[in-house]
């Protein structure tokens, strides 16, 4: 197996795999989805809510706001020496004060340790009125995709063949090459020196338009099932690389003991 980074952003990535099989980079996606440890907020104990919004309410909306996650500071609440009771080696705590009218943002979350700040200040929890304030404080521990949402690093992560585009030059004239890269959505189809050419062949999403609007057997589309675009993006509690090495991490514990229980 071959992986090369198309693109490689803090929170998103873009990956060519080849010779592997569709099961693989499958079995990637999944994991990216539920198995990464992340840190996100579990429990909250609320002090006061005057505001237009039940407790529940704003209990999941704190649940979804992305934190940074350390994976060699924390560990999984289960697994801590503390059995379960919430130490610093298995809990970050957070709270929460505001009185005055505004919109109550995920910046307002103050951490122990600024090593835990929210990774965006900017999402809006609650608007406070004239003589409504929210106080309360919040507990943070490791969960998985799994489990709920909330623990989900990853979001939207894909794959499709790389696409193949076979062109037939002799079988197209002027209108046709015309007629081909009109009914191409993706635009990815031109006319140089008198021929069709792909101009960027990763946009392709294999409709087979231009193979409708051509004249048969001008242009064969069809998708590389040993070679792979792959993509996806985070919520920032992880950068992409770090999502990705730890998947791999994962997969790969997960294949030993899978060949651990063939045996």
């Amino acid at each position: 197996m071959k992986v090369e980074i198309s693109q490689l952003k803090d929170n998103y990535a873009k990956l060519i795999i080849s010779d592997t099989k569709p099961y693989f980079v499958n079995a990637l996606r999944r994991t990216m989805l539920s198995d990464i440890p992340k840190l996100a907020i579990e429990n909250v104990i609320v002090y006061d809510n005057t505001s237009p919004l039940f407790d529940e309410i704003i209990a999941h909306r704190l649940g979804m706001i992305p934190l940074p996650t350390d994976l060699e500071l924390l560990v999984p609440r289960e697994e801590c020496s503390c059995g379960g009771k919430g130490c610093p080696n298995c809990t970050v705590r957070y709270t929460l004060s505001k009185e005055e009218p505004g919109v109550v943002y995920s910046g307002d979350l103050q951490p122990e340790n600024d090593h835990w700040k929210v990774v965006d200040p900017n999402i809006p929890i609650v608007e406070l009125f004239e003589g409504q304030r929210l106080i309360l404080e919040v507990e943070a521990i490791l969960g998985k995709g799994r489990e709920h949402a909330k623990w989900q690093v990853v979001q939207a992560p894909a794959y499709k063949y790389y696409p193949i585009i076979e062109i037939d030059q002799k079988k197209l004239d002027k209108d046709s090459r015309k007629k081909c890269i009109e009914a191409c959505p993706k635009k990815i189809l031109a006319e140089k020196d008198n021929k069709l050419v792909v101009t960027d062949i990763e946009k392709c999403s294999l409709c087979k338009s231009c193979v409708e609007a051509c004249e048969q057997g001008a242009i064969t589309v069809k998708g590389d099932d040993s070679k792979f675009i792959f993509h996806f993006e985070t919520d920032g509690s992880f950068k992409a690389k770090d999502a990705l090495i730890e998947t791999s991490k994962i997969l790969e514990e997960k294949y030993k003991e899978f060949a651990k229980s063939l045996k």
